[in-house]
């Protein structure tokens, strides 16, 4: 029993950030003292240490405006809970942070200093915290321009138990869980009042496509949603509710939103679950001829006449791993030819077809909307140009793109058929081997 209990807390003790007392007292400063310093040439970096949802825009409690200082990064003081050191370190180095420079912090005291004794740790000595809460700070924040449309966990509880919360919605609202198959999961838990969306349903054989137009209202109308609904998914894993939120996009829902965080979110704020399954009783007429906006899915002849023009007005953006794109692997067991669509440009995914770390922060919600512009900008995928999103059959790139429309990009779209259609044709394109980001400038 000793050895099992010794071996137990030398798992704990290595498998998240020790948050023992700082090695110095913290320094303070005040938002007009960042400002002075920021004023100066010497270089300096700011870290927002809140949650990510505040730092894209949404407004804390007594606060009238949300989002971040200019040039902030954001690391969530939580995460450290669920980070290694090796983890915490790869963190630092993907948001190129440097030890030797002045770095400014602001967040409640408590998670300020959880952060500023992790960072001392790596070897950060000049530290200092802002005292101040950011309804002081006289700047402009930065929001991402469609920030409502991925909902905090506490928000949709606000919604659901009828506090009214900030952008609440104008004509009703539906709560949709989307997993692919039985809701099996579902029935174990589940959100208040959520009703349920198996992809099957949604999506057809042979290329996992969208359903036909009036297979695809039948379900909409089922749910009972309306053009003017208000619909906020969510998922185990939010692949797949962002591939219902395109297609509801596509159909014409005015207000379609995305749970940030997923499941994880909820789960991870311990709000109340459910078991019992929720129904629809009544279908209703969605109040428009769908699709409303075709624009958003599109087909192989659209994605060829998308790469005829200049590679700087278009983007066929490939969200798949890297092994995916350079054709090491086709990433499904049902997809056997490997490679990428020649022309494709590489948009990061993650380790493998189920899971998208390159766009997620350690909580599963949607990393700095800075970092995937960034990402994407390396590989010339940029908000003014024509871009499609695709991966094996249309799940990731769903990801993807629902994130470039929180990020304001608007000529953007899916390509349904993904990588799987494309791949069965052998007439059309592909490339394999490993590029270089220069090579699609």
């Amino acid at each position: 029993m000793l050895i099992k209990i010794t071996a137990i807390a030398t798992l704990l003790l290595t498998s998240s950030i020790s948050f023992a007392s700082p090695s110095s007292p913290l320094k303070t400063a005040t938002f007009e003292q960042l400002a002075q310093q920021q004023a100066q040439t010497a270089p300096l970096q700011i870290i927002d240490c809140r949650n990510s949802n505040f730092y894209n825009g949404w407004p804390e409690a007594q606060q009238q405006n949300g989002g971040h200082i200019a040039g902030a990064v954001n690391i969530d003081a939580n995460w450290l809970k669920t980070l290694d050191t090796a983890a915490f370190q790869t963190l630092l180095r993907d948001k190129h942070l440097k030890s030797d420079l002045p770095t400014y912090l602001y967040c409640s005291a408590d998670k300020a200093q959880q952060l500023t004794t992790a960072l001392q740790n790596q070897g950060y000595h000049s530290l200092t915290t802002i005292d101040q809460p950011l309804n002081d700070y006289h700047g402009k924040l930065i929001a991402l321009p469609h920030f409502q449309q991925l909902v905090p966990a506490s928000w949709l509880n606000d919604l659901i138990t009828g506090k009214h919360p900030r952008y609440a919605p104008k004509h009703g609202y539906k709560v949709v869980e989307v997993e692919w198959g039985p809701p099996a999961k579902y029935l174990l838990d589940h959100i208040p009042g959520a009703l349920y969306v198996n992809t099957n349903t949604i999506e057809s054989k042979p290329w996992w496509n969208k359903v036909n137009n009036q297979a695809l209202a039948q379900v909409i109308a089922n749910l009972g949603i309306r053009y003017d609904t208000t619909v906020i998914l969510y998922a185990r894993n939010n692949m797949s509710a962002a591939r219902f939120a395109n297609f509801l996009m596509y159909a014409g829902v005015k207000d379609v939103r995305l749970l940030n965080g997923g499941w994880t979110a909820w789960s991870n704020a311990d709000y109340p679950t459910e078991h019992l399954p929720n129904y629809n009783k009544t279908p209703v007429a969605f109040g428009k001829k769908i699709p409303v906006n075709p624009q958003y899915l599109i087909d192989t002849a659209q994605v060829k006449a998308l790469l005829r023009k200049p590679v700087n007005q278009q983007s066929v953006v490939s969200v798949r791993t890297w092994p995916e794109y350079i054709g090491e692997t086709s990433g499904y067991d049902y997809i056997k030819p490997k490679g990428r669509i020649e022309g494709a440009k590489w948009g990061h995914a993650g380790s493998d077809s189920y899971h998208m770390q390159d766009y997620l922060n350690p909580d599963q919600t949607m990393k700095s909307g800075n970092e995937i512009t960034a990402q994407w900008a390396k590989w010339n995928i940029k908000p003014d140009q024509d871009v499609a999103f695709f991966c094996g059959t249309g799940w990731r790139a769903s990801e993807a793109f629902f994130f470039a429309h929180i990020l304001g990009w608007k000529n953007i779209s899916v390509y349904d058929g993904g990588w799987y259609q494309w791949s069965a044709n052998k007439n059309n394109p592909i490339a394999e081997g490993t590029i270089t980001p220069a090579s699609v400038h």
